[in-house]
């Protein structure tokens, strides 16, 4: 296309040799196209993009109109420079200047619609994304800087600067700073991947490799914090979250927790009996869930006993330890009214009486 307009460049001096009269006409070319993009405009979103629920078209023909306006003078304005036959050097800055101004709108736009983007993506109703509200900062901030440094980059390319030098100056600064705070980075690099991940939220209970379970208060850049049972605060690097096995409890279909009530009880007992005992403790209990139904299994035959576990939901992790406490003295009451034993290991020891050896002396 530019060739083309070159060419009816040409055309013009040939036509009209006055070049005030070529830059006036240039201008006036340039204006009146602007603003017939500028009416197109507002013609499209008249008519279909303010009638529609997606905000992305309003967006776009909101944000776009200006940057195509002022392409379309600033191509203008270099014909009717160009037309005065000035010197190149002149012409180059003109033209640089010109360019500049043009990668900060189309820039800005693109900005613009990507941030939407993210905040569209954030403020989804989907359970599973890549960016979430606690997250979509993070990602804020990362789209400036690469929007900033990829527009330095086009204006130093606009203005004929070797980028060259910068980008291996910067290469070497980044392999120095990454060898110098490796540990930092690989912290802030494990955060981020957390943050977009989300293998768990504030508010979970999470169990790690090392025994440690805790409610997760704060999720930042450098570490995890988890608030344990004994209400102390645990730090955790995220280089070490981001390669552990975590174990989530408040995820899944539900946040309902799981506990389960081992007991083992005498070889002859009325199983139909311990089922109804171990049953009745669940269904009396308040802090026990009705969905899913508590329920009782008949796990095996141990050396010294018949082992059963009772297996019913809390509402949340956090009453585990509460409820568990209050079934193991509400089954221990239910066995004993209902004349059940609890069997202890027993080993039967046999003692050998061993005649004494002679001993002789040489």
């Amino acid at each position: 296309m530019f060739e083309q307009l070159q060419t009816f460049a040409d055309f013009i001096k040939l036509w009209l040799p006055n070049p005030w009269i070529q830059a006036t006409l240039w201008l006036v070319a340039g204006l009146v196209l602007s603003s017939f993009s500028t009416f197109i405009f507002r013609h499209l979103h008249w008519r279909g993009s303010s009638k529609t629920e997606n905000k992305l078209d309003d967006l776009l023909v909101e944000n776009l109109k200006t940057p195509v306006r002022w392409s379309i003078i600033f191509i203008a304005l270099y014909f009717a420079f160009q037309s005065f036959s000035l010197e190149p050097i002149w012409l180059e800055i003109l033209v640089s200047i010109e360019a500049t101004f043009v990668v900060i709108l189309w820039g800005s736009f693109i900005y613009k619609v990507v941030h939407f983007a993210l905040s569209k993506s954030a403020n989804s109703e989907r359970t599973s994304r890549f960016v979430q509200k606690r997250t979509l900062p993070l990602f804020e901030n990362l789209l400036l800087i690469l929007s900033i440094v990829t527009g330095a980059y086009f204006i130093l390319v606009v203005w004929d600067i070797n980028v060259g030098p910068i980008i291996a100056s910067a290469g070497i600064l980044g392999l120095a700073m990454s060898l110098a705070a490796k540990d930092t980075m690989a912290n802030l690099f494990a955060g981020v991947f957390i943050m977009a991940d989300a293998p768990y939220q504030i508010g979970d209970y999470i169990v790690l490799d090392g025994g440690e379970r805790g409610k997760v208060t704060h999720i930042g850049i450098r570490s995890t914090r988890i608030l344990t049972r004994d209400d102390v605060e645990v730090t955790i690097p995220n280089a070490i979250m981001g390669n552990s096995k975590i174990t989530n409890e408040s995820s899944g279909p539900h946040e309902k927790y799981r506990i389960r009530v081992k007991v083992g009880l005498a070889y002859g007992s009325d199983i139909q009996l311990i089922r109804k005992a171990l049953m009745s403790v669940a269904e009396n209990n308040k802090s026990i869930c009705d969905d899913p139904a508590a329920r009782v299994r008949f796990r095996n035959f141990g050396d010294s006993s018949l082992d059963f576990e009772l297996l019913c939901w809390v509402p949340n992790p956090e009453l585990r330890g509460r409820v568990s406490d209050e079934l193991n003295e509400q089954v221990y009451n239910a066995l004993n009214e209902n004349n059940l034993s609890i069997p202890f290991p027993q080993r039967d020891v046999h003692l050998y009486q061993v005649p004494e050896k002679n001993n002789h002396s040489d």
